[in-house]
């Protein structure tokens, strides 16, 4: 199974990238890293940006709304990101509980959902789709393209 952890910082965690960061707590935690890369479930990690250096779209009415930079609430933001493939939550929250987070940081451990837990009409839809687009899928293969662009 595969888990999304979050390190969330507390309040001001808002500066730029890398205020905060300490050559000792970046070695630790590159530590900690490594050790769930050589136990074999790391699948992906990246530290995060602040909030100001990003945007966020609500959805009023069905529209889209922009609101960049600086936002109120960004007490608990995340700082960062693994994906891991565990056996089972425990082992997740065993895993988390060994982070070198701060004082006043937290872990949050999430479950990422897999095509076999939805329901098989949602399945066979999602199913129906892929075979649609399975040949631009091949054809198109690591390309991105931005919203809107065709």
């Amino acid at each position: 199974m595969r888990f999304m952890m979050w390190l969330i910082h507390g309040a001001g965690g808002d500066g730029a990238p890398g205020n905060g960061l300490d050559a000792d707590g970046v070695a630790t935690m590159a530590q900690y890293n490594q050790a769930l890369w050589r136990a074999g479930v790391l699948v992906a990690l990246d530290g995060l940006c602040p909030p100001s250096m990003g945007a966020r779209v609500f959805f009023a009415d069905g529209r889209p709304e922009l609101v960049d930079g600086p936002r109120g609430g960004t007490m608990g933001t995340p700082a960062g990101y693994w994906m891991i493939d565990v056996a089972s939550l425990d082992e997740a929250v065993a895993w988390a509980s060994r982070c070198p987070a701060a004082a006043g940081e937290a872990i949050e451990v999430q479950r990422v959902q897999e095509f076999a837990d939805l329901a098989a009409d949602v399945q066979q839809a999602l199913a129906r789709d892929d075979d649609g687009r399975a040949g631009d899928a091949s054809r198109d293969a690591l390309r991105r393209h931005p919203v809107g662009a065709s």
